[in-house]
């Protein structure tokens, strides 16, 4: 995936849980504060055949 990085606001990395059947991923403090996410936000997770993903705030 080409990306210019003049359309980068921001690159960071974040970990997943995985206990039995519960998954939790971290949102880095750096996203939750571009987008100004809140408790009971939901994210849309779009996943390619490449093995890119988008992931955006979902409107309410």
């Amino acid at each position: 995936m080409k990306v210019d990085l003049e359309d980068v606001r921001c690159i960071t990395d974040t970990a997943i849980t995985i206990r039995g059947s519960r998954r939790r991923i971290t949102v880095p403090h750096e996203v939750v504060e571009i987008l100004k996410l809140k408790d009971g936000d939901k994210l849309r997770w779009i996943v390619f055949n490449d093995g890119n993903v988008h992931i955006n705030k979902t409107k309410k």
